[in-house]
């Protein structure tokens, strides 16, 4: 049994996960608030989940001779804030107070730059593969503790990439169950 993930709020690291900072990251505007999760899907190569290459990419050292994919997205500069694997382990990669380069070209609720206003998770999966259990729950928990150490986000703003870049992204797809992520934060918020 994995602790809940809780948040420093003084140092935006979230308690339970493995920190590995990346470098493509700044800080958020002046006055900019944490209103918003945006939660992504990923796996690398696609459709493949073992391996360190999320990690590597999100640090900039993803060997592109090592997959035919690889050399498609070699020099991109992303990250996210959080990355759940498959068996639940949660992975930081920015703290949460600066700007992680998840969204890209964005909207949410005709406000651009979602980066600005949100916190980026990667769940390590596929459009099409259905989610792990562990990752809902540790989801809810991050959700649960972001709500709780920070005013301005509600546990309700909750989109997925593909809301916030339509037509450019998919992610996390129809696999992802919106449902049970929204029963999950239920059962574990206070």
């Amino acid at each position: 049994m994995r602790p809940p993930l809780a948040i420093d709020v003084g140092t935006g690291l979230v308690s339970g996960a493995a920190f590995i900072p990346s470098p493509n990251f700044d800080c958020r505007p002046p006055g900019a608030a944490i209103e918003l999760l945006v939660v992504h899907g990923i796996s690398l190569p696609p459709g493949q989940f073992t391996g360190e290459w999320v990690e590597a990419l999100f640090q900039n050292r993803l060997p592109p001779d090592q997959h035919p994919y690889f050399r498609e997205i070699e020099g991109l500069k992303v990250s996210s804030h959080l990355y759940v694997r498959r068996d639940g382990r949660v992975i930081q990669f920015v703290p949460l107070h600066l700007r992680a380069w998840h969204a890209g070209a964005s909207a949410y609720r005709h406000r651009l730059a979602c980066n600005d206003f949100s916190v980026g998770v990667e769940l390590e999966g596929t459009d099409e593969d259905p989610y792990e259990p562990v990752q809902y729950e540790r989801l809810a928990q991050f959700v649960t503790a972001l709500a709780e150490g920070y005013p301005s986000f509600a546990p309700d703003a909750l989109v997925g990439h593909s809301d916030v870049a339509p037509g450019r992204k998919t992610d996390p797809g129809p696999a992802f169950d919106w449902d049970e992520l929204r029963r999950q934060v239920r059962a574990v918020a206070p």
